[in-house]
């Protein structure tokens, strides 16, 4: 094996310049560096061995031009990302709310929704998989007329309020309540549930108007 040294190597006329032949292996030892003032073209970009792959340094710009298209197969970190787990329900039937008293609100048992499996139609509870702050809405309404003082359509987590927005002496109460947690994703969940005080027990109903739902937010 000898050495090569020279200030410059060019291809001979008309022709392009090749370094090595299939199968070699062109090494480009630790304190070395390349650069390159024009375009450079690669199928493939890899990091040395126990190394991670870096593009570019603190202060410059990548630009990804117009009508390129960045493709993801694997986990992104720290940029992009979706908006999910998301789920939306609406409801049926009839719930019972106790005067007094905050009443689990599950009858929103139609999946409209439900991009990671993480909604129970069941109990109306939804348990996320991916741990992060969600947004999280839910409308409770009652039908017939009937005057309360306050009622509320509450956000828990883990049966605890953590948002809750209330009417004030209505003949047909309603509410919509929007609020954000965070969820670990390992357990954490909410559910829907109302308060009234007009003196005895009411009826909320359901149908396609009054919905749960809520969606990860991208950090």
């Amino acid at each position: 094996m000898s050495k090569l040294e020279t200030n410059q190597v060019d291809p001979a006329s008309g022709t392009t310049l090749t370094l090595g032949t299939s199968g070699d292996t062109v090494t480009v030892p630790t304190g070395v560096g390349l650069t390159a003032t024009d375009e450079v073209k690669s199928n493939k970009l890899s990091p040395a061995t126990g190394t991670a792959l870096q593009i570019g340094d603190s202060g410059d710009t990548i630009t990804i031009p117009s009508g390129a298209t960045i493709v993801n197969s694997g986990t992104q970190t720290g940029f992009g990302g979706t908006n999910t787990p998301a789920f939306l329900a609406s409801s049926t039937g009839e719930v019972t709310v106790a005067n007094n008293s905050n009443t689990l609100i599950n009858n929103y048992s139609v999946e409209i929704l439900d991009t990671d499996s993480c909604y129970n139609t069941s109990n109306s509870r939804f348990t996320p998989t991916t741990a992060g702050y969600y947004q999280i809405f839910a409308i409770v309404g009652s039908y017939p007329a009937y005057t309360a003082n306050n009622f509320n359509t509450i956000l828990a987590k883990n049966g605890t309020t953590y948002a809750y927005t209330s009417s004030y002496s209505t003949q047909y109460p309603q509410q919509e309540t929007v609020g954000m947690t965070y969820l670990n994703g390992s357990g954490d969940y909410v559910e829907v549930y109302c308060y009234q005080d007009s003196g005895s027990s009411r009826q909320v109903d359901g149908g396609t108007h009054r919905i749960f739902g809520g969606f990860k937010i991208i950090q």
